[in-house]
């Protein structure tokens, strides 16, 4: 009975870790990831995710989870694009892992600001918000140097100016609304405030 009893109680604390171990995902796969790019994503974002396109975003050293999340919610049409929507519905979740996965392992090449005359505009914005609109520092949640907190906001520093100020536009005007903190931000940014902004980040590093 006694022996019966120990083997009930050890199965019992067992069982759990084997039912946590069953859930954990697969570890990545950076092979497949690469495929799925070369086979998809690459004639819009380039073979690594760097700088191709300035209408389209760097992907190289994004956040893999951050990536993920997008890919998700451009297929559940959370985030609105339909050529996004379209590439992201012929993926698996372990896909949208995998490629983000891929992307996050490059380097992006560094970029730089173009505009000498906003540029002291665009790093107060970064650094400092405007008080005034109650606007946040940009640098709270995406780091002083754009780098961003894994997870939760993505990483910044380098971006295509057109892109960023495209994602500001969108989310001021509605057209991107899967942010709401974003949003907020961004409806209270001018034009020229946002594009100094978006002009600054772009020389983050």
């Amino acid at each position: 009975m006694k022996s019966l009893l120990s083997f009930l109680l050890a199965a019992a604390l067992v069982t759990p870790v084997l039912a946590e171990e069953a859930k954990a995902p697969a570890k990545p796969d950076l092979k497949k990831g690469e495929a799925i790019s070369t086979a998809v994503c690459a004639a819009c974002h380039t073979a690594d995710g760097s700088r191709g396109s300035p209408a389209n975003p760097i992907l190289a050293g994004q956040h893999p989870e951050y990536l993920a999340k997008q890919l998700a919610e451009f297929k559940s049409g959370k985030r609105n694009n339909a050529i996004m929507k379209g590439f992201a519905s012929t993926l698996s979740e372990d896909d949208m892992r995998n490629v983000a996965a891929f992307y996050a392992s490059k380097q992006a090449k560094p970029g730089f600001a173009k505009s000498k005359d906003t540029v002291t505009l665009g790093q107060q914005i970064y650094r400092g918000g405007i008080a005034d609109k109650q606007v946040p520092a940009c640098a709270g949640c995406h780091s002083p140097t754009g780098a961003g907190i894994p997870a939760q906001y993505p990483r910044v520093g380098g971006q295509h100016a057109d892109y960023t100020e495209a994602q500001l536009v969108a989310f001021r005007g509605g057209a991107r609304n899967n942010n709401a903190q974003m949003s907020v931000i961004a409806a209270k940014l001018s034009d020229k405030e946002l594009k100094a902004v978006a002009d600054y980040i772009a020389g983050l590093r």
